[in-house]
């Protein structure tokens, strides 16, 4: 009997101060306090367009590792139920071991193609691993690297989670420093409009 198992896809944590929140090194934005101040840092020079170009190129790589997480969420949600559904597999199998019963299922042959098999009791099953790869486990080392990888899908979907949650604190900070340069470039237009009227 085959049995569909995808990889596990591995989050790592950088550090230890930001495990909970930002395990992708992914760069705090800083909230700027005083524009003025901020503009008259050297490497600004009190040039508005070149900030905002700067906050708006954070901001698209911000957007940018949002949508590879949203990715990866997608494929966390569609891959646990897969897991779930396979260990319950696995566990009607032992039973029916046990009772020295066989069972009728359909697999699918192609798209839309199923073909009906007698499954004769068995201590083995064999599980997909990913990349055309297939290999046969007793029933029980199945189980355990099936709830192994449950546990690390579960594990990393939930990372995944707070790492979407940083990422959108770090955009709307980005956002809001967008506009508070641009409402401060506009102040300082109207002013430099007024001094010379």
């Amino acid at each position: 009997m085959a049995v569909a198992v995808q990889d596990q896809v591995a989050v790592t944590t950088k550090g230890a101060n930001d495990a909970d929140e930002n395990s992708l090194g992914i760069p705090k934005a800083e909230f700027l306090e005083d524009v003025d101040k901020y503009m008259e840092r050297e490497e600004n020079g009190n040039n508005a367009t070149k900030v905002i170009r700067k906050f708006d190129e954070d901001h698209s790589k911000y957007r940018f590792m949002e949508m590879n997480l949203a990715q990866k969420k997608h494929r966390f949600k569609k891959q646990i139920p897969e897991i779930k559904e396979t260990l319950n597999l696995i566990s009607l199998l032992e039973k029916r071991k046990e009772a020295g019963e066989g069972m009728k299922t359909n697999f699918l042959l192609s798209d839309q193609v199923y073909m009906e098999a007698d499954v004769k009791p068995s201590d083995k099953v064999c599980l997909w691993l990913g990349a055309n790869v297939m290999l046969e486990y007793p029933l029980e080392e199945a189980k355990q690297l099936l709830q192994k990888n449950l546990n690390t899908a579960l594990r990393n979907s939930t990372q995944v989670d707070k790492d979407l949650t940083f990422l959108r604190d770090q955009m709307t900070t980005t956002e809001v420093n967008l506009a508070r340069i641009y409402n401060w470039d506009i102040k300082r237009r109207m002013a430099s409009k007024t001094e010379k009227s």
